[in-house]
Protein backbone atom coordinates (compact mmCIF):
# COMPACT_ATOMS: atom_id res chain seq x y z
CA UNK A 1 0.00 0.00 0.00
CA UNK A 2 2.74 2.45 0.74
CA UNK A 3 4.69 1.34 -2.62
CA UNK A 4 1.62 2.37 -4.89
CA UNK A 5 1.05 5.68 -2.52
CA UNK A 6 5.11 6.22 -3.56
CA UNK A 7 4.60 5.51 -7.27
CA UNK A 8 1.73 7.74 -7.24
CA UNK A 9 3.08 10.69 -6.58
CA UNK A 10 6.08 10.17 -8.75
CA UNK A 11 8.85 9.68 -6.18
CA UNK A 12 10.10 6.55 -8.28
CA UNK A 13 10.64 3.04 -6.76
CA UNK A 14 10.65 2.66 -3.39
CA UNK A 15 14.25 1.51 -2.43
CA UNK A 16 14.32 0.98 1.08
CA UNK A 17 16.84 3.79 1.63
CA UNK A 18 16.65 6.39 4.31
CA UNK A 19 16.77 10.04 2.97
CA UNK A 20 18.76 12.87 5.06
CA UNK A 21 17.43 16.36 3.22
CA UNK A 22 19.98 18.85 3.29
CA UNK A 23 18.14 21.80 1.54
CA UNK A 24 20.35 24.76 3.02
CA UNK A 25 22.91 23.61 0.89
CA UNK A 26 21.53 24.33 -2.39
CA UNK A 27 22.55 27.98 -2.64
CA UNK A 28 26.36 26.50 -1.92
CA UNK A 29 26.03 23.99 -4.46
CA UNK A 30 24.44 26.59 -7.18
CA UNK A 31 27.30 28.79 -6.40
CA UNK A 32 25.07 31.48 -4.66
CA UNK A 33 26.20 34.76 -3.07
CA UNK A 34 29.96 34.02 -3.97
CA UNK A 35 31.73 37.32 -5.73
CA UNK A 36 32.31 36.97 -8.81
CA UNK A 37 34.99 39.42 -9.04
CA UNK A 38 37.24 41.79 -6.23
CA UNK A 39 33.82 44.10 -5.53
CA UNK A 40 33.61 44.38 -1.85
CA UNK A 41 29.89 45.31 -2.22
CA UNK A 42 28.81 41.73 -3.16
CA UNK A 43 31.23 39.99 -0.56
CA UNK A 44 29.47 37.69 2.53
CA UNK A 45 33.00 38.40 4.34
CA UNK A 46 32.92 41.94 4.05
CA UNK A 47 29.03 41.86 4.96
CA UNK A 48 29.01 39.87 7.58
CA UNK A 49 30.86 42.11 10.32
CA UNK A 50 27.90 44.50 9.89
CA UNK A 51 25.40 42.08 10.80
CA UNK A 52 24.66 41.45 14.92
CA UNK A 53 26.95 38.43 15.99
CA UNK A 54 23.62 36.08 16.57
CA UNK A 55 22.84 36.87 12.75
CA UNK A 56 26.04 36.74 11.15
CA UNK A 57 27.20 33.13 13.36
CA UNK A 58 30.06 35.60 14.70
CA UNK A 59 31.61 33.65 17.18
CA UNK A 60 34.56 36.30 18.12
CA UNK A 61 35.81 39.72 16.91
CA UNK A 62 38.68 41.14 16.71
CA UNK A 63 40.61 44.03 15.76
CA UNK A 64 41.67 43.11 12.62
CA UNK A 65 40.18 39.71 11.89
CA UNK A 66 37.00 38.23 13.14
CA UNK A 67 35.49 34.34 14.01
CA UNK A 68 33.01 32.85 11.59
CA UNK A 69 31.14 29.76 11.52
CA UNK A 70 31.14 28.14 8.12
CA UNK A 71 27.30 28.92 6.74
CA UNK A 72 28.07 25.00 4.53
CA UNK A 73 29.96 23.16 7.33
CA UNK A 74 32.50 20.48 6.79
CA UNK A 75 31.73 19.18 9.97
CA UNK A 76 30.65 20.70 13.46
CA UNK A 77 31.82 23.62 14.67
CA UNK A 78 33.95 24.32 11.43
CA UNK A 79 35.32 28.04 11.93
CA UNK A 80 36.59 30.42 9.42
CA UNK A 81 39.31 33.42 10.37
CA UNK A 82 38.98 36.57 8.27
CA UNK A 83 40.52 39.44 7.94
CA UNK A 84 37.78 42.58 7.94
CA UNK A 85 40.06 43.94 4.60
CA UNK A 86 38.99 42.64 1.34
CA UNK A 87 41.72 41.35 0.31
CA UNK A 88 42.40 37.92 -1.65
CA UNK A 89 45.79 36.80 -0.71
CA UNK A 90 47.71 36.21 2.12
CA UNK A 91 50.45 37.78 0.65
CA UNK A 92 48.78 41.46 0.84
CA UNK A 93 47.66 40.75 4.30
CA UNK A 94 50.12 43.29 6.92
CA UNK A 95 52.13 41.83 9.82
CA UNK A 96 49.54 42.65 12.44
CA UNK A 97 46.84 41.17 10.49
CA UNK A 98 49.17 37.70 10.68
CA UNK A 99 49.75 37.92 13.57
CA UNK A 100 45.76 37.92 14.58
CA UNK A 101 44.97 35.42 11.82
CA UNK A 102 47.46 33.16 13.55
CA UNK A 103 46.34 34.04 17.42
CA UNK A 104 42.73 33.61 16.17
CA UNK A 105 43.27 30.49 14.78
CA UNK A 106 44.65 28.99 17.65
CA UNK A 107 42.66 30.10 20.25
CA UNK A 108 39.76 28.74 17.67
CA UNK A 109 41.60 24.92 18.03
CA UNK A 110 42.04 25.47 21.93
CA UNK A 111 37.85 26.36 22.38
CA UNK A 112 36.67 23.59 19.43
CA UNK A 113 38.62 21.28 21.88
CA UNK A 114 37.15 22.75 25.39
CA UNK A 115 33.39 22.61 23.78
CA UNK A 116 33.70 19.78 21.41
CA UNK A 117 36.70 17.42 22.50
CA UNK A 118 38.11 17.51 19.23
CA UNK A 119 40.50 15.10 18.37
CA UNK A 120 42.39 17.03 15.46
CA UNK A 121 42.01 19.54 12.59
CA UNK A 122 42.62 20.44 9.15
CA UNK A 123 43.84 24.19 8.92
CA UNK A 124 43.79 25.73 5.36
CA UNK A 125 43.66 28.86 3.19
CA UNK A 126 42.27 27.71 -0.17
CA UNK A 127 44.24 30.05 -2.36
CA UNK A 128 42.63 31.32 -6.64
CA UNK A 129 40.71 29.10 -8.23
CA UNK A 130 43.20 26.81 -8.95
CA UNK A 131 43.65 26.50 -5.48
CA UNK A 132 40.06 25.31 -4.59
CA UNK A 133 38.75 28.68 -2.80
CA UNK A 134 34.93 28.97 -2.43
CA UNK A 135 35.44 33.09 -1.89
CA UNK A 136 38.37 34.05 -4.33
CA UNK A 137 37.89 37.31 -3.39
CA UNK A 138 38.65 37.34 0.58
CA UNK A 139 40.81 35.86 2.31
CA UNK A 140 39.85 33.28 4.87
CA UNK A 141 41.53 30.44 7.09
CA UNK A 142 39.35 27.18 7.41
CA UNK A 143 39.37 25.92 10.75
CA UNK A 144 37.85 22.50 11.11
CA UNK A 145 38.03 20.03 13.98
CA UNK A 146 38.04 16.76 13.84
CA UNK A 147 37.33 13.52 15.24
CA UNK A 148 38.69 9.64 15.25
CA UNK A 149 35.91 7.83 12.79
CA UNK A 150 34.08 11.05 11.50
CA UNK A 151 34.64 10.38 7.65
CA UNK A 152 32.55 6.99 7.89
CA UNK A 153 29.96 6.12 5.11
CA UNK A 154 27.74 9.16 5.14
CA UNK A 155 30.29 11.18 3.37
CA UNK A 156 31.78 8.75 1.36
CA UNK A 157 28.92 6.24 -0.38
CA UNK A 158 26.20 8.56 0.99
CA UNK A 159 27.79 11.89 -0.44
CA UNK A 160 26.08 13.65 2.85
CA UNK A 161 27.61 15.40 6.27
CA UNK A 162 25.61 14.98 9.18
CA UNK A 163 25.52 18.10 11.66
CA UNK A 164 24.42 16.68 14.86
CA UNK A 165 23.31 20.96 16.11
CA UNK A 166 22.09 23.66 14.49
CA UNK A 167 24.57 26.76 13.54
CA UNK A 168 23.01 28.50 15.97
CA UNK A 169 23.38 26.87 19.09
CA UNK A 170 27.21 25.62 18.11
CA UNK A 171 28.20 29.55 17.86
CA UNK A 172 26.85 30.40 20.93
CA UNK A 173 28.56 27.59 22.58
CA UNK A 174 31.68 28.95 21.32
CA UNK A 175 30.86 32.01 21.44
CA UNK A 176 30.48 31.70 25.19
CA UNK A 177 33.67 29.44 25.63
CA UNK A 178 35.70 32.11 23.62
CA UNK A 179 35.62 34.72 26.53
Amino acid sequence: MADDAVRQRGAGEPDQLERLWTPYRMPYIRGEDRPSGTDSDECPFCHIPGLEDEEGLVVHRGDTAYVVLNLYPYSAGHLMVCPYRHIADYTDTTDEEVVEIGALTKQAMAVLRSVSHAEGFNLGMNQGQAGGAGIRAHLHQHVVPRWLGDSNFMPIIGRTKTLPQLLTETRDLLAAAWR
